[in-house]
């Protein structure tokens, strides 16, 4: 009996592989051919010609690559765009002062000539995709070695790039697809004049911090308002007064009516980076054995971080971004960890493979071209994870040391000025002294030692004597064998910690200031550890990623061969995507089960006086008290904040548009739930869910609490069951 349970569980698994319909990132001109039909099942009312079109203004030409690593929606005729708070939460930053700080008090500007510009803050429009795969591995055979692959596929992608058809204020790049079996050109329009609009305080737009990060229910207004400008054409320009608002070829309707549970629900963004194809001996490794190390590393580091800023309002201020960054990846790494444990991923993994093999070897043809794939790639990760856990360590302690990031900047001066001669440096040494000046603005050297003593004692008690740099083991020694005492030494010894010293030093003599940095024990220091760890630690292991690299790439070859039966959405890359499912609660463990909607109750009953997680505006309580919402409640008087659906999403779709049936904006996507931040490597449709601000809170906080309702009135609001007249817009 308990064999005929097993296999009928194993059954289960199989068909259940081919049956996940909210999985995977899309492209979005192939939605036609491989989606909409499943979509318009889930309940989509729109055409795949309304998300993604080149003969006509759609979707697509409302969305934004924000900064690089966020994406975010136009939804004024002006250019104004929404994106995440946190995705804006640098730029924020740094036009805060302790008198104005933008991030504690908010920001609205009145009019535009208060709007606020973001030096170094652009945004990237896809004007449309090509596949070009025949052209990128034009002459590419399997004799080639794999250096000599990518060499012939990187001079076939710049002849693309090249002849690509496109305006000259327009730029052409080419991403792999399925692990190199495919290649997409995009064209695409950047402006580099974008400027900060408004932004709730961070009580509202990070309420709840890391204790509530990744985690459901939520209740944080996460978003920001910028606005791009242009020159007087239209096009894209450098910042100048003379330059306007903006007009783009698509708006974005704003949804006044919500959504409720079981409703179609679609996110258009970026995602930055899956690896959903990885076979299970690679996902035990980074998951069970890898992530584990990091959390525990970091957690020393937050903990360092946390005193300190609970001590301080100005060192909160100067490390609230540092020390959202490091939390950010590892809380997801626990998460990680723990739903992979509870989704039964990796022994999902193990039954495809199962099946892929048995397939494989019932076919002689596929048993010759595909059947070694997996015991090789099993053998190669056995031989890489303990190396692996070496590079971490290296890894986590090395580059959270700040004296080792401000030694870095004189390093990199030096070997330009030793490769390219003297000249060149000095042309960069504005630069480099502009950059150091930015990283003393939230620097503090008493947090610094803390960080210094606490992974430099992880570092000589983790690594093995044998790989360690023998000069650090020489400086120890010099020390007594104490951590301590050697922190003591470097940072009295060392000019990086001490900013006057040091940039006086730079801007009264370069070529005198980089021979006396040339000997700076923090730089030798620096140098000596990463020297060591690049022989010893970083190239093993790169010599191992190196041989899983073609295996990777046949194999995902040989699954779309093998499932013919299966859609596989490419794995995510930083490139525009399309992912649907459905607002759907779910059951998080035992009795614990997850309404799909949070409201401003909610945020009352987390609310704690002075707690800088869960503080709240007091004029947002008295809003609240008098239940002053507006039109932006629903229908039953409650003002909603925020809900989930199973799209499937990961870093870099924060910010992104999320839309219902009929095309309107329902929210901006910013979180997942911890439960399923596993789906990086495992989609597990009863656990993944991506977390979303509703739109209507948004329009809320704007309005009543910000008092910039003139934001609100450049905005289509819709409230009919289709987009409004005028949701178009033509250049």
């Amino acid at each position: 009996m308990m064999k005929k349970i097993l296999v009928s569980a194993a059954l289960l698994v199989l068909v259940n592989l081919h049956t996940r319909a909210d999985e995977g990132m899309w492209l979005p001109l192939l939605l036609q051919q491989l989606n909409e039909t499943q979509m318009k099942k889930l309940g989509m009312k729109m055409s795949a010609e309304d998300i993604y079109s080149i003969n006509k203004g759609s979707l697509k030409d409302a969305i934004v690559s924000f900064g690089g690593g966020c994406s975010g929606g136009v939804v004024s005729d002006q250019g104004l765009i929404l994106t995440n708070h946190h995705c804006g939460r640098g730029r924020i930053q740094a036009l805060s002062t302790p008198e104005k700080n933008y991030l504690e008090q908010g920001f609205w500007a009145a009019d535009k000539s208060q709007e606020l510009p973001s030096q170094g803050l652009s945004v990237t429009f896809i004007v449309r995709i090509e596949e070009v795969s025949s052209a990128a591995l034009a002459g590419v055979g399997n004799e080639l070695s794999e250096r000599e692959r990518q060499s012939a596929i990187d001079k076939n992608l710049a002849t693309i790039r090249e002849k690509a058809n496109k305006e000259s204020y327009q730029d052409a790049f080419v991403r792999a697809f399925y692990d190199g079996n495919q290649y997409f050109l995009f064209i695409t329009e950047t402006y580099n004049d974008v400027r900060l609009v408004g932004a709730p305080p961070e009580s509202i737009g990070n309420y709840g911090q890391d204790t509530d990060n990744w985690m459901w229910p939520r209740h944080t207004g996460d978003f920001s308002v910028f606005r791009i400008y242009a020159d007087k054409n239209n096009k894209p320009a450098a910042y100048s007064p003379d330059n306007v608002p903006f007009r783009p070829r698509y708006v974005l309707p704003v949804s006044m009516s919500g959504i409720k549970e079981g409703d179609f629900s679609m996110v258009y963004g970026f995602p930055g980076r899956t690896t959903l194809y990885l076979p299970a001996a690679a996902v035990d490794m980074q998951v069970n054995v890898l992530n584990p190390i990091r959390t525990g590393i970091r957690d020393e580091i937050l903990a360092i971080m946390d005193k300190a800023m609970r001590a301080d309002a100005t060192v909160k201020l100067q490390y609230t971004s540092k020390q959202a960054g490091i939390s950010n990846a590892w809380k997801k790494w626990i998460g990680e960890t723990q739903g992979l444990r509870k989704s039964g991923g990796l022994a999902y993994k193990q039954q495809m493979e199962a099946e892929f093999n048995a397939r494989v070897k019932a076919n002689p043809a596929w048993n010759s071209a595909y059947g070694h794939i997996l015991p090789e790639l099993e053998r190669l990760y056995a031989a890489m994870t303990p190396k692996a856990i070496l590079r971490d360590y290296y890894n986590e302690t090395t580059r959270q040391i700040e004296l080792f990031r401000l030694a870095s900047f004189a390093d990199q001066a030096l070997r330009i000025n030793d490769t390219q001669g003297p000249e060149a440096s000095k042309a960069r040494a504005s630069q480099t002294i502009n950059a150091l000046k930015n990283y003393f603005g939230n620097y503090q050297m008493s947090i610094d030692k803390q960080l210094f003593e606490t992974l430099m004692g992880i570092y000589f008690s983790k690594i093995p004597t044998d790989l360690q740099a023998p000069y650090a083991k020489e400086r120890l020694s010099q020390h007594g064998n104490s951590v301590a005492q050697l922190t003591q030494a470097v940072f009295e010894s060392s000019l990086f910690p001490y900013e006057d010293k040091l940039l006086a030093l730079l801007e009264n003599d370069w070529d005198k200031a980089l021979d006396m940095l040339r000997q700076d024990p923090a730089l030798l220091l620096l140098r000596a550890i990463n020297e060591a760890a690049g022989d010893n630690i970083m190239k093993p292991v790169s010599d191992l990623q190196a041989q899983t690299t073609p295996l990777q790439r046949l194999y995902m070859k040989a699954l779309r061969e093998v499932f013919p039966e299966r859609a596989f959405a490419p794995d995510a890359n930083s490139t525009l995507r399309v992912s649907y499912g459905t607002v759907k609660g779910y059951q998080a463990r035992d009795a614990v089960r997850y309404e799909p909607m949070t409201y401003l109750e909610g945020v009352m009953e987390k609310y704690k006086p002075g707690d800088y997680e869960f503080d709240v505006p007091a004029k947002l309580r008295e809003l609240h008290d008098q239940r002053d919402y507006g039109p932006y409640q629903d229908a039953e008087g409650r003002m909603p904040v925020c809900f989930i659906s199973t799209s499937h999403t990961t870093g870099g779709n924060s910010g992104s548009p999320v839309f219902n049936a009929h095309g309107q904006l329902t929210g901006l996507l910013f979180d997942g739930a911890w439960e399923g931040v596993v789906s990086d490597y495992y989609y597990g449709e009863d656990i993944n869910r991506s977390i979303i601000v509703d739109s209507r809170y948004i329009l809320f906080i704007i309005d009543k609490l910000g008092g910039a309702k003139h934001l609100v009135d450049e905005m289509i609001l819709a409230t009919a069951t289709t987009p409004q007249k005028g949701s178009r817009k033509k250049k």
